[in-house]
């Protein structure tokens, strides 16, 4: 499922970007053989980060990630290089996908999407040799 479409793409970067990296054939229409794949290939760039926190596929789409994947599908259309603020919208992208996988951000998800919590019961510690034993105190 892509969480992008070609109107979000034109809402956020206009017509005349769009047309300037999509449309290979220059008859003034974007080629949906080129946004088709680079919205499909940002939707799977985005499932594979949330799908290290997320069940998927989500039963619903949560908002964040409809303008993480424009700025994602926009950078890959711009293949003669993109932009600086292109670069730093796909930057911002990608940081963001990262801090969910970190759980810095959480997904406003369906219950059943949510990532089960795992409680183990279990502490570990890892602390250095004890210096004052009974022994070294006695002068042992």
């Amino acid at each position: 499922m892509a969480y992008a479409t070609l109107a979000d793409l034109i809402e956020r970067a206009g017509d005349a970007e769009i047309l300037q990296i999509a449309d290979r054939d220059r008859d003034g229409v974007p080629d949906p053989d080129v946004i088709g794949p680079a919205l499909r290939d940002a939707s799977d760039l985005i499932d594979g980060y949330v799908g290290a926190r997320y069940d998927l596929p989500l039963a619903s789409v949560p908002p964040q990630l409809r303008p993480w994947a424009v700025s994602i599908a926009r950078y890959a259309l711009h293949r003669n290089g993109a932009p600086d603020h292109v670069r730093r919208d796909y930057d911002d992208a990608i940081a963001a996908l990262e801090d969910v996988v970190k759980r810095l951000i959480a997904l406003p998800v369906a219950a059943g999407d949510a990532p089960p919590v795992a409680v183990t019961g279990q502490t570990m510690g890892l602390h250095p040799a004890q210096v004052f034993t009974p022994q070294k105190l006695k002068g042992w």
